[in-house]
């Protein structure tokens, strides 16, 4: 999941990053308005963007495309 809300500049980075990866490797993104959801607002709001797989958060804030890329191959693997 990809947690993020609209007009959101670091979110914009984020995914970018996430669709670098997806060049290297496969898997989807999920993107998800916290706006959308009061229970994601209260839990995210001062976090986003946030990187989410299978209920791990990989990474919040200022998204490091090389940490985020390692958490993918462990789960991969």
């Amino acid at each position: 999941m990809f947690y993020t809300k609209v007009d959101c500049p670091l979110c914009e980075k984020a995914k970018a990053r996430l669709q670098e990866l997806q060049g290297e490797m496969d898997f989807t993104i999920e993107e998800v308005d916290i706006y959308k959801d009061d229970a994601l607002l209260e839990k995210y709001q001062i976090m986003i963007p946030v990187v989410e797989c299978d209920g791990e958060m990989f990474g919040y804030g200022i998204i490091n495309k090389e940490e985020i890329r390692k958490r993918l191959l462990e789960k991969i693997r």
